[in-house]
């Protein structure tokens, strides 16, 4: 059984308010924006090299009743370095989805069972090795679940939102877009390893 840590944000749920008084961090490291055969495969080779991967997914919002669109970013993060898979120009192909099957990688996130199942409309896969950040927290007596809340009670800074609700699916992604997506990724990646210590 795991102890609630004594620091503040720990006993009580973060507010919205004391998130925002925390500083803003960003993903400052090498970002790939995979949409061609020729990156993917590069991607995926250094990607084998990686056991704990920061994941996360983008989909076009949809605005009006019955409105839905197919996720058009996937986001993972490894030690050194992002990819942003464009999976309108990839779909979603073999190589990634053994990724997402491989029980010997972690893929952290927050609300995976919603990604998971949106994906599975692009391809179909088993998926192994997902650490859900939500649950970890729940079992380390954290309030907070989501990435933003956890990013600010473990980790001490604020993810910006701004380009949340943005077009997803354009053909080229503007650099507010790159620098949201991969922070959303690394932060994953950092979160499952700073959980991982506290439950140790």
């Amino acid at each position: 059984m795991h102890t609630a840590d004594p620091r503040p944000g720990f006993a009580q749920r973060m507010t919205k308010e004391e998130i925002n008084t925390c500083p803003i961090r960003r993903w400052e490291g090498v970002v790939h924006v995979i949409r061609t055969p020729a990156e993917l495969s590069r991607a995926v080779r250094a990607l084998a090299e990686e056991t704990i991967l920061g994941f996360d997914t983008e989909t076009r919002p949809a605005y009006h009743k019955g409105e839905s669109y197919l996720p058009s970013l996937l986001q993972l993060a490894g030690e050194n370095a992002v990819y942003l898979f464009q999976l309108q120009h990839l779909g979603l192909p073999d190589s990634l989805c053994r990724i997402l099957a491989d029980p010997k990688v972690v893929k952290a996130g927050v609300s995976l069972a919603y990604d998971l199942r949106e994906l599975h409309n692009l391809s179909r896969f088993k998926p192994a090795g997902f650490v859900d950040l939500g649950g970890l927290a729940k079992e380390a007596e954290i309030k907070n679940h989501g990435l933003r809340g956890l990013a600010a009670v473990l980790l001490g800074f604020r993810v910006a939102k701004g380009a949340q609700t943005s077009n997803w699916a354009r053909d080229v992604l503007a650099p507010a877009q790159i620098q949201y997506a991969a922070t959303d990724a690394w932060v994953g990646r950092e979160l499952y390893l700073k959980l991982r210590r506290h439950g140790e």
